[in-house]
């Protein structure tokens, strides 16, 4: 699906997990569907969208330990009673790889924030469907824009439209060098080979 000039389309994914990727500490996400899906699988609405950071469904225990800080200050500040987010990334997606099996998942293990725990949830959710891993182009926006918080960007869902037709204009730049995201790719290539 082409994104609409009038409403980008954004993926909603931890704030933690948002700046691993703006940090270019990681290139990956894993997907398998919000609660509130509409066909209740997960589906790619777009090849390239903002990463919308979410905050109320991060918990200390599925990240890493060398990661809980950045989940610390993630949560600076935030409160649910927010009426504003800010949306700092842009991202292009490079390759969904499916993965159908714990031995697969766990060759990636170093190269994500979260537990092999929770890794591990995510796979057996929906048991019968695949795991989505998304390796993204990440771009940081050289502002970041904060938008109103409306009902239909609440719940558990993957995707949302975002209501601005002035957040095309922001300019941004990759987080990493294309031979460092070149080099990351080829080391999630060669881990699932191994």
């Amino acid at each position: 699906m082409a994104e609409s000039r009038l409403q980008p389309v954004a993926l909603k994914e931890w704030a933690v997990a948002i700046e691993a990727l703006r940090a270019g500490r990681q290139i990956l996400i894993m997907r398998k569907g919000g609660i509130h899906e509409e066909t209740r699988d997960f589906h790619i609405e777009s090849e390239s969208f903002y990463l919308y950071p979410t905050y109320e469904h991060q918990k200390k225990q599925w990240i890493k330990p060398d990661h809980q800080y950045q989940l610390d200050l993630t949560l600076e500040g935030w409160s649910t009673e927010d009426t504003e987010v800010e949306v700092q990334c842009y991202a292009e997606l490079i390759e969904d790889i499916l993965i159908e099996d714990q031995e697969q998942l766990n060759k990636l293990s170093e190269l994500h924030l979260w537990t092999d725990t929770f890794a591990e949830e995510r796979l057996k959710w929906k048991r019968t469907k695949p795991l989505h891993v998304m390796l993204l182009r990440v771009y940081e926006l050289d502002e970041p824009i904060k938008l109103p918080i409306i009902p239909s960007y609440i719940g558990c869902k993957s995707w949302i439209q975002l209501d601005s037709s002035t957040i095309h204009t922001a300019s941004r730049k990759p987080v990493l060098s294309d031979d460092m995201f070149d080099r990351a790719v080829i080391q999630i290539k060669n881990a699932l080979k191994g």
